[in-house]
């Protein structure tokens, strides 16, 4: 082999290098879902920014906000505030009947902080329930599944509806007593018996 075609050959083998390095690659999933309308329809309230502190069973765990898709990372956000957490899916009936009386609580002066958590369900799902329910909770998504980095922190328990009150200490305790919340004195209650955990 000539010179010439030596370098000719290296040239067109790095012509065709540099072509795959900038071809447009598929990660193998789908396509990124446009969920800009659903979030518009929902009107969520903005997630929690970073307070001071760390909850520690939630550190380092993040999760995608609902009302926007940034990144929340929640032992950060959780922090220093008294808040109710809900750990929800769109098959749960319980769910349904439970997320309303939240958005109740919520809306009193004297209430905590609540940010809800979907699990286990489709993300436009959810925003499409949380829309027809009329809750506007702020809130999170922690994937399709009940493995997600805030279901594992949370030790989320096998049935949903699931409620957890994080103390401006950041302790999390599991409100187990009553497991769904059907009014908002139960709710007050929860909370207030959760506050006198020391």
């Amino acid at each position: 082999m000539t010179t010439p075609v030596k370098w000719a050959l290296a040239a067109g083998v790095l012509a065709l290098a540099l072509l795959v390095a900038f071809l447009p690659r598929d990660n193998g999933g789908p396509p990124a879902e446009d969920l800009g309308p659903a979030r518009a329809a929902a009107a969520l309230q903005p997630c929690p920014d970073v307070g001071g502190g760390q909850v520690a069973q939630l550190a380092g765990v993040s999760a995608r906000c609902l009302a926007d898709g940034r990144t929340v990372d929640l032992g950060a956000a959780l922090a220093g505030e008294p808040t109710l957490v809900n750990v929800w899916a769109t098959w749960c009936e319980p769910c349904r009947e439970e997320l309303p009386v939240l958005a109740e609580y919520a809306r009193r002066p004297d209430a905590v902080r609540v940010l809800t958590v979907q699990v286990a369900s489709d993300e436009r799902a959810g925003l499409e329930l949380l829309t027809e329910l009329g809750v506007h909770l702020p809130g999170v998504y922690d994937g399709e599944g009940t493995d997600g980095p805030v279901s594992r922190a949370l030790k989320l328990p096998r049935v949903l509806p699931a409620s957890y009150l994080v103390t401006a200490d950041g302790t999390v305790e599991f409100i187990d007593a009553p497991r769904l919340l059907t009014s908002v004195d139960q709710v007050r209650e929860a909370v207030e018996r959760g506050s006198a955990v020391p």
